[in-house]
């Protein structure tokens, strides 16, 4: 009965079976480890979390919690269930039913139950085991005796006349109960050391389950933000083609009123002139000259009165052919578009500058740096400022701030001189040896421009870009921990240049480098704010 009330305890609401990796969820409740990771796998569709037992709900992907207690009571208890189950060997002297034995002597090669078991432990010759079919295994093939040693040195169980006169004479011997705890102490350090290594596993499999969590997460917040801003694209674009097509109709309603005047107008006109044609063509039919030229028709014979401008108010503009609607309206409604679209961009592509000052206590002494901290300027006045360790002995210069974590990026403007270079070092970098320009080390990245050609440098490995950079504004993205360093030039659209991969071990700072300035031109590089 208690066996019973404690396997119900120790089983899993889930599968019904006795746990296996028993897991705690925050509500106290147990699961074994695949069972509520598939419920909540499940779960994850709808982004509401619950406990399967008394349904408490939560906010995010709960944390399962190893009930190593809750473990050791189940595998305990499963060994406990397996010894005492039935073997289906029964008692050799129980002839008249099946009674279950309990042990078997090895002396009478007979299977006991417990009734028949008290009679054999008057005997010290009796030798008991566990039950078994085949006892003749437990003796000796050669001398037909039970076996009571090992030899360690053939890795053999063996009788006492085998240790005594037999193969195995002057060999070390054990007990069998001694040989066997060596074993089994073996057995114990080999079982610790995987199920510290299955532990291990475990844990690893917790974290690429919480990173796969936050890859979800991550992803649903993205297309929730993507469905956001398309949501708002699709309500922009619908009011301003509203705004343009009522712009429209009204002009083209505008233009019909005012053609339908101007045709009422030239009916009127049109139909006067047929009269006089008629009163014309009239006169011309009559036979009698003196008829004729005793009629008044002066109002008749000036064709000039008819073709003026009196009717349609003297203005001298052609009749309307329909083009003249005001698209310098239109078009301003739709240039709104571009401000859309421009906001889209922005909203693609950037979160926010980080914020960079220059740090004058690098600045080599041949660098002007602005009272903003900026702009880096090249300049022939040496600005004797002091030799310090932290200062380059180059036209460098870097930011006071380092970056440890997180994304961020920030962009430069740049004058089109020919010499330049834009990245990120360490602040172990070298300030005065022959490795302290950016790129030339292992602890610096930069984008180079030098006669016209543009590369990436690193440690001293020049990477030729194949296009040349056309704009003016370039932008550097660092993303510390997934350890990648990108270039882009700020055109339209913006154009990735290149991609460096490391894993980064101190704080990233803005470095830069202003070449020579060339006969015609400055050398300068300005942060934008």
């Amino acid at each position: 009965m208690a066996s019973a009330i404690l396997r119900d305890e120790l089983r899993c609401s889930i599968c019904l079976s006795i746990f296996k990796d028993p897991v705690m969820l925050r509500c106290g409740h147990n699961f074994c480890l695949v069972c509520i990771g598939r419920v909540l796998d499940t779960q994850d569709g709808s982004r509401v979390y619950s406990c399967p037992e008394c349904r408490k709900r939560f906010k995010v992907r709960p944390a399962l919690t190893r009930n190593i207690n809750l473990h050791n009571v189940a595998e305990r208890f499963l060994i406990t269930q397996q010894k005492h189950e039935i073997t289906g060997i029964c008692c050799t002297y129980c002839v008249d039913s099946s009674v279950p034995a309990v042990k078997s002597c090895l002396h009478c090669e007979a299977s006991l139950c417990d009734k028949h078991l008290r009679a054999h432990r008057k005997s010290a010759e009796h030798v008991l085991s566990d039950p078994s079919t085949n006892l003749e295994k437990r003796k000796c093939s050669v001398h037909k005796k039970i076996l009571e040693y090992y030899c360690t040195e053939d890795a053999a169980c063996i009788c006492v006349s085998c240790s005594l006169a037999g193969e195995h004479r002057g060999h070390r011997v054990e007990m069998l109960d001694e040989a066997s705890e060596k074993k089994k102490e073996k057995l114990r350090n080999v079982l610790q050391k995987l199920t510290t290594k299955r532990e291990e596993t475990e844990e690893r499999v917790r974290s690429l389950e919480e990173s796969r969590r936050k890859a979800k997460e991550k992803a649903a917040g993205e297309a929730e933000r993507v469905t956001a801003l398309c949501s708002d694209i699709r309500s922009r674009v619908d009011d301003l083609e509203k705004k343009v097509l009522s712009e429209i109709s009204r002009q083209e309603k505008e233009e019909s009123l005012s053609l339908s005047a101007l045709i009422h107008q030239l009916e009127i006109k049109k139909d006067k002139l047929s009269r006089k044609m008629r009163h014309i063509e009239e006169l011309c039919n009559i036979t009698d000259p003196l008829t004729v030229l005793e009629l008044d028709t002066g109002d008749l014979c000036d064709p000039e009165e008819e073709g003026g401008d009196e009717d349609t108010g003297g203005n001298d503009k052609q009749p309307h052919d329909g083009d003249d609607l005001d698209v310098a309206v239109i078009s301003h409604t739709l240039h709104k578009l571009s401000d859309v679209i421009s906001g889209i961009r922005r909203g693609i592509y950037v979160e926010g500058p980080a914020d960079i000052l220059l740090d004058v206590t690098t600045a080599g002494n041949n660098l002007l740096i602005s009272d903003n901290l900026k702009t880096a300027a090249w300049t022939e006045v040496w600005q004797n400022r002091p030799e310090t360790a932290e200062r380059f002995q180059n036209n460098q210069v870097m930011s006071r701030r380092g970056f440890t974590s997180g994304q961020h990026y920030w962009d430069v403007d740049i004058s089109r001189s020919e010499w330049w270079l834009v990245g990120m070092c360490y602040p172990s970098v070298d300030r005065s040896g022959s490795e302290l320009v950016i790129g030339d080390n292992n602890k610096s990245w930069c984008l180079w421009k030098y006669d016209s050609q543009y590369l990436v440098k690193h440690d001293s490995r020049d990477i030729l870009l194949p296009d040349k950079i056309s704009s003016d504004r370039v932008r550097i993205s660092l993303d510390y921990e997934a350890g990648l360093l990108s270039f882009y030039e700020l055109c339209d659209p913006i154009r990735h240049l290149h991609t460096f991969t490391a894993t980064f071990s101190e704080p990233l700072h803005a470095a830069l480098c202003v070449g020579l300035p060339s006969l015609f031109d400055d050398t300068w590089i300005r942060i934008c704010t």
